[in-house]
């Protein structure tokens, strides 16, 4: 599948920084890792440094699947919100959600300290805005249920959200805890930290799994075989076809960014935004001074449908935000489209199936894909090295 339309802006703008051969042999290896995106990255690195042998496989360039559209808020606000969600998940697994998602923020900002990574990571405040009159009470409900797990934040009036960010619009809630990350940076970055236990294959497909009584047998489409004593399956939205019942719901949502503008704070702080309507629009900046937009969210048919109708989605998204804010200055410069997948509850899948035997999943569906993909790559670290990880249970299968 071609999980993006063409030329996504992250790996326009940052080429490729490290090239990696194909698969030409039969090997044997520790842990084999399917998915060569940020999540798959996000593993390699934590399973590598926790001293596992590690081989990733994608059949692309790494970090040019769903990685390479991503627009890459890190948030702990999860696209179910908590006073919903735990209707739908339970208190316990809702708080635990939240609190995970929280705490993940600040995990990626300790590793990108402690490994000196340059992908332009920065703490950015988050920001959700009232839709309509009516979403304020569920707002208000919101920030109730953060305040019981200790989450900090602050109702806005539509006189200080007009004056900070030249939003008009009744109300809404305001967080400091979010961060902002080029993805396409991040997966490159935490691959060539230079583990000699790490290896990395690209333009190698994966053909067949075949788990056998204590290891796994990969085939890949050149008919090498790859046997490795444990599976990690991070494909992201293709992951679907080796799972024999459906948990997930295929999306195409939509994204510009404009030309670099001079004023380095295009509001307050720079936050995080997004809406309480379905499907919202959400905006971040960038290092360099632009302005990324998403969202016009609909339901995935056809790559060539999806890419069919992006110049129509750019323009639309473009009014919204000129809607918003009239008074910021945007000018589009790139496009693009990419497709993502939803759970029921909005949460993760991150464990084992009894139908693939020494097989792990790491599947961070929704909007907190990057959050999500840390706490599966620190779950499955602890699992492998025979460890109780207390967000175990919280995002397993059985659910």
């Amino acid at each position: 599948m071609d999980l993006t339309s063409p030329h996504p802006y992250w790996s326009l703008k940052n080429g490729i920084p490290e090239t990696y051969p194909s698969l030409d042999t039969d090997i044997t290896t520790g842990i084999a890792v399917i998915g060569g995106g940020v999540t798959g990255a996000l593993i390699a690195w934590h399973l590598a440094q926790a001293g596992f042998d590690v081989a990733v496989f994608d059949k692309r360039d790494i970090g040019t699947g769903s990685t390479s559209a991503s627009t890459a808020l890190l948030q702990y606000e999860i696209d179910e919100p908590l006073h919903t969600l735990v209707k739908k998940a339970g208190l316990k697994r809702a708080r635990e959600s939240y609190l995970a998602c929280y705490q993940a923020i600040d995990d990626l900002e300790q590793i990108v300290k402690e490994e000196k990574l340059e992908v332009d990571f920065e703490r950015k405040p988050s920001l959700q805005y009232a839709s309509y009159r009516k979403d304020v009470h569920e707002l208000e409900e919101e920030a109730r249920n953060w305040a019981c797990i200790g989450i900090d934040c602050e109702m806005l009036a539509p006189e200080e959200l007009k004056d900070k960010f030249h939003i008009d619009a009744p109300g809404a809630l305001y967080s400091e805890q979010g961060a902002q990350v080029d993805p396409y940076k991040l997966t490159y970055a935490l691959l060539n930290k230079g583990y000699e236990n790490l290896k990395v294959f690209d333009k190698t497909e994966i053909a067949a799994i075949r788990p056998e009584k204590k290891l796994v047998k990969l085939v890949t489409a050149d008919e090498h075989t790859i046997t490795a004593r444990k599976l990690v399956i991070a494909a992201g939205y293709e992951s679907q076809a080796y799972i024999p019942y459906k948990v997930v719901a295929l999306h195409s949502t939509y994204a510009i960014i404009s030309e670099a503008n001079e004023e380095k704070e295009q509001w307050y702080k720079n936050a995080l935004i997004w809406e309480t309507k379905t499907p919202y629009l959400y905006m971040r900046t960038t290092a360099d001074n632009r302005i990324l937009i998403g969202g016009r969210d609909d339901d995935f048919q056809t790559p060539e449908k999806r890419d069919k109708i992006l110049e129509k989605k750019a323009g639309q998204l473009k009014n919204d935000f000129n809607e918003l804010m009239p008074g910021v200055p945007f000018k589009t410069d790139f496009r693009w489209a990419g497709t993502f997948g939803e759970t029921t509850d909005s949460l993760p899948y991150i464990g084992c199936i009894p139908q693939l035997p020494n097989t792990f999943f790491a599947l961070g569906f929704g909007g907190n894909g990057i959050t999500f993909s840390l706490l599966g790559a620190r779950i499955i670290r602890d699992q492998l090295q025979g460890k109780k990880n207390p967000y175990q249970e919280t995002f397993e299968f059985k659910r």
